[in-house]
């Protein structure tokens, strides 16, 4: 609160209030964005120096695209780093969270007709949005690093799961489609320690 007070003069518009978790406070940060395009950073998350300036650069060499992503430099406190994030293509996607979603950029339009994060998915909310485009998706990437993860984040997700925040992420799917995101998502989640451990 005090960062943001101290560069209050750079910053068009700030809130902070209480919210159920991760992805129903980016839903109302939805709620009050109105430019082209949208990203998410964790509050342990930090920009790259020159990554939006390559992310707007990368929209206008892909005009078509509504999804750019890059790669990401995951930081554990014990000193270990990975740079995790691929191009993304439906074949892999539908199978794993190949993209790196920590500061991508979604193009306005994409939440108007994929609608906004579904929290009862919990910790996983963010690959099931963009599950919903199927191979429909228009995406882009870039080769470059321009965010670092550090692992703060992804601790308050887990526990977020074990408590009240996400009482819904159990509820049995509506629908078989939903059920086999659900599934996907869950079991990614779930793996992605022994995948990275792996190097996979």
């Amino acid at each position: 609160m005090d960062v943001l007070r101290q560069y209050e003069d750079r910053i068009a518009y700030w809130k902070s209030e209480p919210d159920k978790g991760v992805y129903d406070a980016w839903n109302k940060a939805l709620a009050e964005a109105h430019g082209e395009w949208v990203c998410f950073l964790g509050v342990d998350d930090e920009f790259l120096p020159g990554a939006v300036s390559a992310y707007m650069a990368l929209a206008a060499k892909n005009p078509e695209a509504e999804y750019l992503s890059s790669r990401v430099k995951w930081a554990h406190p014990s000193g270990y780093v990975r740079t995790i994030g691929s191009p993304w293509t439906w074949n892999r996607f539908r199978k794993m969270m190949c993209t790196a979603h920590v500061g991508s950029m979604h193009r306005r339009s994409l939440y108007d007709r994929l609608g906004s994060y579904d929290t009862s998915y919990c910790s996983a909310a963010d690959y099931e949005l963009l599950l919903r485009a199927r191979d429909q998706l228009k995406a882009a990437f870039m080769p470059t690093t321009t965010v670092i993860m550090r692992l703060g984040r992804e601790r308050r997700h887990q526990r977020a799961c074990r408590g009240k925040t996400c009482k819904n992420y159990r509820r049995r799917p509506k629908s078989t489609a939903r059920a086999t995101r659900l599934q996907i998502a869950k079991a990614k989640f779930a793996l992605r320690p022994f995948r990275r451990a792996l190097g996979r």
